[in-house]
């Protein structure tokens, strides 16, 4: 019998249907396995607790990543929109000889290799005891080298030049790797294009970072409120502008909410679960992908950095003067340093710091980033919806790693900070890692000191050095034996 036509046709579309079935699902693997694909990082970062912490992935990569070739070149490209000779090295990142990428760099497979920051970009230390020898770093220390404000409007500059193009890109990518032709085809025709559009949109948020009414953070500052307010809320620019110094993580477990401590500099948030997952969730730049997995990472960072100690004072210190030193300590610092008022909030007009950084946030600010966190499912204790009214009673362990200071880092050293107001430095040189036992803090003056760091003028804008003027009229033995003393906190 003859097949009906119909029959034959029938067969057909099934033929053609199943072809498209396959070359879907073919399609589908393909772009699963070349863009999507998560890859674990390899055991010597996620065995090992600090190297974790150091540069283990947090999620960041899959939104915010840059893909790692186009990372690897920009410097290569754009050597004259860098703050100096080095590449990625000028803006004061912490780097382990022999390591890829900076610490606070992690390097994660989803889909092809891509760098994102982790908490230890902002939050590892480093410090020389002189300019001939190697750097000691510090995990969980605060990183007064790193000049992010320079860092972010690199990439963002980056982008803006017409030179940020396939061909340009490209052709440095093939002198330091050799990219399969699919890879080539997808970087240029995919990946260049997409990543340099994502950079753009990154402008607008970005936009207070180039006013030229504001200046620059500095060297281990960043403008902690407003970066919350124009990334997780989306405000419009206002005209605040409050830098503060990168804040120490060890030892979080002194914090104790129940006995009223809060969080950040200004007791804007009310526990370290709060600040950590607000932190992570800034450098996601989206909402997780899964809730559980974001939170798991959280809680390991958390335990991780409650328990990390401060870490001990590496110079000599002349216990006899310390003793000394003890007892000026508990005679004109310990009722807010050592005390039930320590981790607490102390009224601006008692502390009589600057108020830049109480003016970048407010309680509707709070209100609205709460909101946005819980719209994600993510719950915790939050922001503090209420008016800032002044500046945390900061715990002293470790206060030596800790220069400069005042929360804004507008005194370079310990000895200046017991100097009345009107004579500490008006203008000193951040982000120079060779230590000054003498004076408590790191050299700020000097040619490295200059050609190395950033300028910091009390009379600009977030820059005031102002305030706490606690002990500052003891005469100078006890200002000399406290020094000694709070080496040994």
């Amino acid at each position: 019998m003859k097949t009906p036509p119909s029959t034959h046709r029938g067969r057909s579309l099934i033929a053609a249907l199943l072809v498209l079935l396959v070359l879907g699902a073919a399609g589908g693997a393909f772009a699963w396995y070349k863009f999507f694909r998560e890859e674990a990082q390899p055991a010597w970062i996620t065995d090992d607790p600090d190297m974790r912490f150091k540069y283990g992935s947090i999620g960041a990569e899959r939104d915010a990543g840059i893909p790692y070739w186009i990372f690897y070149v920009l410097p290569r490209i754009f050597p004259d929109k860098l703050p100096g000779p080095g590449g990625y090295a000028s803006f004061g990142v912490v780097w382990e000889e022999g390591q890829e990428l900076p610490v606070g760099f992690s390097k994660k497979v989803v889909g092809f290799p891509r760098v994102a920051n982790n908490c230890a970009a902002c939050h590892t230390s480093s410090y020389r005891a002189s300019a001939d020898v190697a750097p000691v770093f510090v995990p969980t220390g605060p990183n007064h080298t790193l000049d992010l404000w320079a860092f972010f409007r690199f990439l963002i500059d980056c982008a803006k030049d017409p030179r940020f193009n396939a061909d340009n890109l490209m052709a440095e990518i093939r002198l330091v790797t050799d990219l399969s032709f699919i890879d080539r085809m997808i970087y240029r025709f995919l990946i260049i294009p997409i990543t340099r559009k994502t950079l753009l949109e990154r402008e607008e948020q970005f936009a207070w970072l180039y006013r030229p009414d504001f200046p620059p953070w500095g060297r281990g500052r960043d403008d902690a409120m407003n970066l919350t307010k124009y990334f997780m809320i989306r405000w419009p620019m206002d005209d605040t502008l409050g830098p503060t110094d990168m804040p120490s993580l060890w030892n979080l477990k002194k914090y104790d909410p129940e006995k009223g401590m809060r969080m950040n500099f200004a007791g804007d948030s009310h526990d370290p679960f709060s600040v950590i997952i607000d932190s992570a969730l800034g450098l996601l730049g989206a909402p997780p992908k899964n809730n559980d997995e974001f939170l798991e990472q959280v809680r390991w960072i958390q335990d991780y950095v409650s328990n990390k100690p401060a870490p001990k004072y590496p110079f000599p210190i002349d216990a006899a003067r310390a003793e000394q030193g003890k007892a000026v300590f508990d005679a004109n610092c310990a009722a807010c340093h050592a005390s039930s008022r320590t981790g607490t909030v102390v009224a601006l007009a008692e502390v009589g710091t600057s108020r830049d950084r109480i003016d970048t946030w407010n309680e509707k600010a709070a209100r609205e980033a709460n909101a946005v966190v819980r719209e994600m499912g993510i719950e915790r204790p939050g922001l503090v919806e209420e008016p800032l009214t002044g500046y945390i009673a900061a715990f002293l362990d470790g206060i030596w790693l800790r220069a400069p200071y005042l929360h804004n880092g507008s005194v370079p050293t310990l000895r200046d900070l017991l100097e009345p107001p009107p004579q500490r430095p008006t203008a000193f040189w951040r982000g120079y890692d060779v230590y000054d036992p003498v004076r408590v803090g790191f050299v700020t003056s000097g040619a490295e000191a200059e050609r190395i760091g950033t300028r910091h003028e009390v009379a600009a804008k977030g820059g005031g050095n102002e305030g706490h003027v606690f002990g500052t009229e003891l005469p100078d033995e006890d200002k000399d034996v406290l020094l000694e003393y709070l080496k040994t906190l």
